[in-house]
């Protein structure tokens, strides 16, 4: 028996919340005019009105990453007690279930094998009397694939990105002049698994289950904890134990937080939140008409960076809820994603 999954659950978002969620000032956005003043011209989807500039800055690009200071990164050092490492990430090949237009694909390239042994200094069947050759890989694909760390710049709001910059602005033959993944910093700071379907008591959460303010209050509760600013909050659904498994199921939906649950967690002033589902946020979400409207919402709105696809599963079957939390990527200019090995050291 699960608990508590019936009144979350698929709900839809009465208008006035999502009213005061959506537009700036309704619910503590940093509301701002267009860029270069007052400008009545601005067109904006659904209503809104501008949430530019952000609360780090007009020309800011690493958004919450901010909360991220030297003592926040000295106090999580001192979260490691027995050097465990535990890897979160998951393993990137060909059959990773990924989201429909995404794709990976991996071909070894063993040519030197051959073209080595044409060089007018090979020994035998290779360079040099040493008969050295190598193997690389030719790879293609989208950087949305697998363990994935997006920038903040890989969602819109019609052509508007964090900050209230324009494609126009921003968007490149080669990628983004704004926003790309070499902008990102390494993220050192302190981890927090959220252990939401160990709360409820299920082995895992449903499709569509709208995590809530009271869902991650009653989990840190039954955790003994607390979050501060700088964090990095991981929610454990349970729904990654399906990768794998059954990929069909995985990427039919997933369980996830809310917006006000997102709110919250903006307002807690955190570095960067994510979980082990696929996206972030429920799905089917809480307004039919506004598909993936927590990420948007995230990044374009609040610059909160997200994570997808952890491998939360093995911190949350050795109870462990807070660490160190370390992620490093490739600097790839203008990318709006990367894919990544997380790391949770205690």
């Amino acid at each position: 028996m699960i608990r508590g999954l019936g009144l979350a659950r698929r709900r839809a978002v009465p208008a006035a919340v999502l009213l005061a969620l959506l537009v700036p000032g309704a619910a503590g956005w940093h509301a701002g005019a267009a860029p270069g003043g007052p400008d009545k011209t601005v067109e904006l989807p659904d209503g809104q009105k501008p949430w530019w500039p952000s609360r780090y800055g007009a020309q800011d690009q690493i958004g919450t990453l901010n909360e991220i200071t030297p003592a926040a990164v000295a106090a999580a050092a001192r979260l490691v007690k027995t050097g465990t490492v535990v890897e979160l990430g998951r393993v990137l090949d060909e059959d990773t279930p990924k989201f429909p237009g995404r794709y990976w694909h991996q071909t070894v390239d063993v040519s030197p094998h051959f073209t080595n042994r044409r060089r007018s200094d090979a020994v035998g069947k290779g360079w040099g009397r040493n008969q050295i050759n190598w193997i690389t890989e030719i790879q293609a694909g989208t950087f949305q694939v697998g363990t994935q760390l997006d920038s903040i710049g890989h969602i819109q709001i019609g052509d508007r990105f964090y900050n209230g910059w324009t494609a126009a602005e921003v968007v490149e033959s080669w990628g983004l002049n704004r926003f790309g993944m070499e902008t990102v910093p390494p993220i050192v700071t302190r981890g927090v698994l959220v252990d939401v379907a160990g709360y409820k008591g299920a082995e895992r959460l449903p499709r569509g289950y709208v995590i809530t303010v009271a869902d991650l209050e009653g989990a840190l509760k039954r955790q003994g904890m607390e979050l501060r600013a700088g964090d990095a909050v991981l929610f454990h659904t349970g729904w990654g134990a399906l990768w794998g498994q059954d990929n069909a199921e995985f990427l039919s939906g997933e369980p996830g937080p809310g917006l006000a649950l997102v709110q919250h967690l903006y307002q807690t002033r955190i570095a960067v939140t994510g979980a082990d589902t696929w996206s972030y946020g429920p799905v089917p979400g809480e307004d039919p008409e506004r598909p993936f409207l927590v990420p948007q919402t995230m990044y374009v709105k609040m610059g909160l960076f997200g994570l997808e696809n952890l491998a939360t599963e093995v911190l949350a079957k050795r109870r462990v809820y807070e660490f160190l939390f370390v992620v490093t990527h490739a600097r790839t200019r203008g990318s709006t994603a990367a894919v990544i090995s997380p790391a949770a050291v205690y």
